[in-house]
């Protein structure tokens, strides 16, 4: 199987110069992507299993991995949800398809949002993990517009070696994430 091009990057380029940041530092403290979670809501699935089916074979198109069902843990009567109910749909990608994924993220589907200026520097939680929201399933190239049943989000989730904010940014910055500048991000907040 041929090497990604992100993860030959990484192997390359990134990984010195995060070695030489953090003072030549062993090889297994520099931060480096553990795996990718790719999820989508589903929760009218309750009323019309076609759209179980019909969202798990968009998330195995774009991940190239079958999708395991998330379930509701417990009941909610005001959401009319049922403990055990389909509410979800998961991938996890690690190794190749991973950085595979990581690639036709950052160089494919990104500059196809509309007014695409970067991502929010401010996605990270408090394990260095970085959340990507994206609005509508259908920037991704391998989906038709046909294929839809209705816009739904996709929720992205990196997930990093590393609990630090701050270098798990660099990591991402360094394999080519585009953040938005901190004055921009201000703008934008101030503008709404």
């Amino acid at each position: 199987m041929i090497k990604p091009r992100l993860l030959d990057h990484y192997q390359k380029k990134v990984l010195p110069v995060l070695k030489k940041e953090m003072g030549n530092a062993p090889d297994l403290a520099i931060p480096t992507l553990d795996k990718i979670i790719v999820s989508i809501g589903v929760g009218d699935a309750a009323k019309d299993k076609g759209i179980l089916k019909t969202n798990a074979a968009f998330l195995a198109k774009i991940t190239g991995q079958k999708p395991i069902i998330t379930k509701a843990r417990k009941s909610v009567a005001t959401f009319s949800l049922r403990k055990g109910q389909p509410i979800g749909l998961k991938v996890t990608l690690r190794g190749q398809k991973m950085w595979s994924f990581l690639d036709r993220l950052i160089s494919l589907v990104l500059p196809l949002v509309r007014d695409f200026r970067g991502v929010s520097p401010k996605s990270f939680d408090q394990n260095g993990n970085y959340n990507l929201g994206l609005r509508e399933q259908i920037i991704f190239p391998e989906v038709s517009y046909e294929e839809v049943d209705k816009k739904r989000g996709v929720r992205v989730t990196l997930v990093t070696s590393t609990s630090d904010a701050k270098l798990s940014k660099r990591l991402l910055e360094l394999l080519g994430v585009p953040f938005t500048k901190e004055n921009q991000t201000n703008r934008t907040a101030a503008s709404n």
